[in-house]
């Protein structure tokens, strides 16, 4: 019997996936359908051991990316015969604080959460949907971003403002954070019960997380993913009366001020480009404008790296994970750049170093260690939808 797990991220415009065997933690296959909605979309299918499999063609909705998807498995293989399909929700409130089997009540719940993720909570709940119908009778698990976080003191989460209200902060990011911090204390040689970390997710989206004994204790993201770091597109932190602000000057309503936070502010909007790459390569060119984005950017990341390292006490380590925290060596000696009072001293050679793998970038003297570690949010689905079945 197969105990492969096909695991859906379905995003606004894309949808990657994995089929992942669970027992060998190996990837039978893995691909990415992009640009949804638009002119020209893109798959891309990779089969271990093989060659890769692209076409290009438009997807209208995600019903067509996932037909194409399912074209791609009969077309290059291997065969496709999930025991289970994992999806990544990314908000799942106060309800879900763990891995759930899909049904109408789950999908309605998800559904009424959308207005704390309406970015993501739609997509997530449209690929469920069109999963359900391409494998019938096949488990479909629900794996939520928030149910990490699910351990944070109540100072850490409440909000000072009216009760009433009913908001709080979820926090993000979190199968990424299990996945990491579980990794990171391996590499450290320790027991994860027994180490504290600050993981530092950086991509398009980003966020900071206070890792005690693997159990969340703060995160930078807050009831909605739209707080705490400089993001691709979003804000993070602003003042809160921002939105009032904007109504009596700019004649802005709400949603058009959310809109703006979400979708054209953090280094699109300071440095004309949301993507971390081109922002390095306008600084290389000696754009002002990029140089100060980036110095916004890293500055938000080390005031949080100073405020976490007071909340847990000890840090064992600072864990750079995310595409940017993986790939962008600036990034990282800029981030730690000051922080010697801490214990944190970065090693240049190893950080410049190119590598895929999970590896100290620190100093040998340094208190704190500095970690990259590339993170597996699809086996940590698989994981978690395996533990529930």
């Amino acid at each position: 019997m197969t105990d492969r797990i096909l695991v859906l991220n379905t995003g606004s415009s894309s949808i990657k996936y994995e089929l992942i065997e669970v027992a060998s933690h190996a990837r039978a296959a893995r691909g990415l359908v992009e640009r949804i909605g638009e002119e020209e979309g893109r798959l891309t299918h990779h089969v271990d051991g093989g060659q890769a499999y692209e076409r290009r063609q438009p997807f209208p909705g995600h019903a067509d990316g996932l037909a194409a998807m399912l074209k791609a498995f009969a077309d290059a293989g291997p065969d496709l015969d999930p025991v289970a399909v994992g999806h990544r929700v990314v908000h799942g409130g106060t309800r879900f604080t763990e891995a759930v089997l899909v049904d109408d009540g789950v999908i309605a719940a998800i559904e009424e959460l959308a207005p704390l993720a309406p970015l993501h909570n739609p997509v997530n709940v449209a690929g469920i949907r069109v999963a359900r119908d391409a494998f019938p009778g096949v488990p479909q698990v629900a794996v939520f971003d928030t149910a990490f976080h699910r351990t944070l003191p109540p100072e850490a989460y409440t909000y000072a403002v009216p009760a009433e209200w009913g908001v709080r902060r979820f926090g993000f990011h979190g199968t990424s954070c299990a996945y990491v911090s579980e990794r990171a204390a391996a590499l450290l040689g320790r027991p994860l019960a027994e180490t504290n970390l600050i993981v530092l997710h950086l991509g398009n989206g980003a966020s900071a997380t206070a890792v005690a004994g693997g159990r969340s204790v703060d995160t930078s993201m807050g009831l909605t993913p739209l707080e705490g770091l400089v993001m691709g597109t979003r804000s993070g932190d602003v003042d809160p009366a921002l939105p009032g602000y904007l109504a009596r000057v700019h004649g802005l309503d709400a949603h058009a001020t959310e809109e703006a936070l979400s979708r054209r502010a953090g280094l699109l909007a300071l440095a004309g480009s949301g993507d971390m790459r081109e922002a390095r390569r306008r600084v290389a060119g000696g754009d002002a404008r990029a140089r100060l984005a980036l110095d916004v950017y890293v500055r938000r990341i080390r005031k949080y790296v100073g405020a976490y390292h007071a909340v847990l006490g000890r840090v064992d380590a600072v864990v750079f994970t995310g595409g940017v925290g993986e790939h962008d060596r600036a990034t990282r000696a800029e981030t730690m750049a000051g922080l010697e009072g801490f214990g944190i001293e970065l090693d240049a050679a190893r950080n410049e170093a190119g590598s895929s793998a999970e590896r100290v970038v620190s100093a040998a003297g340094s208190r704190t260690a500095v970690l990259v570690v590339p993170t597996d949010e699809e086996w940590e689905i698989a994981r978690q939808a395996v533990a529930l079945l």
